[in-house]
C-alpha cells in the first residue's frame, strides 16, 4: 500500500507598506508564498506549484500576486528604487471580506466630560430597581 498526497505550507517573506486596495490605508502588508509539495508517507518530497500574495496587517484582505511583483515590493521596502513611480499593486485577484455592520451614531455629551450636576432636591443617581430578595422557608432539618 502506497499513501501519497500533497501539503500547502506557507512562508513569510517579508513586510512593506503599501495603500490597500480593500480599505485604502497606508498599512504593512505581508509577502507570503504558498508552496504545495507533492508527499509520499507524509514527507515532502518535491514542490509541485506555488503562489504569492500579499495580506493587509489593517484589514486582512489578501492580494494575489506574481513572483516578480512579490520581488518588487520586498526590494522597495529593503530601501531599493522601485522601477514605477507607484507603490500600489494592482490585484490579480482579491479575497473579499464580509462588508461590516453600520453603527448608530454617538450618543452626545456635554463638553468638557463633565455631566450636569443633580438638581436642588433630587438624588446624583436615578434609583436603581434591582431584584426582589427571595425569602427561602427555613430548613426542616435545622
Amino acid at each position: 500500500m502506497i499513501i501519497y498526497g500533497w501539503r500547502t505550507k506557507v512562508h513569510d517573506r517579508g513586510t512593506a507598506t503599501l495603500v490597500c486596495a480593500q480599505c485604502q490605508n497606508p498599512a504593512a502588508h505581508v509577502v507570503r508564498n504558498a508552496v504545495k509539495k507533492f508527499t509520499l508517507f507524509w514527507i515532502p518530497l518535491f514542490p509541485i506549484g506555488s503562489k504569492w500574495f500579499t495580506q493587509c496587517t489593517f484589514c486582512g484582505a489578501a492580494n494575489k500576486t506574481t513572483k516578480a511583483e512579490a520581488q518588487q515590493v520586498m526590494n522597495t521596502a529593503q530601501g531599493g528604487q522601485p522601477p514605477q513611480a507607484t507603490q500600489q499593486l494592482a490585484p490579480q485577484q482579491q479575497y473579499q471580506h464580509q462588508p461590516q455592520a453600520q453603527h448608530p451614531p454617538r450618543q452626545q455629551f456635554p463638553q468638557g466630560g463633565q455631566f450636569a450636576p443633580p438638581q436642588q432636591g433630587q438624588p446624583p443617581y436615578p434609583p436603581q430597581q434591582g431584584y426582589p430578595q427571595q425569602q427561602y422557608p427555613p430548613h426542616p432539618g435545622r
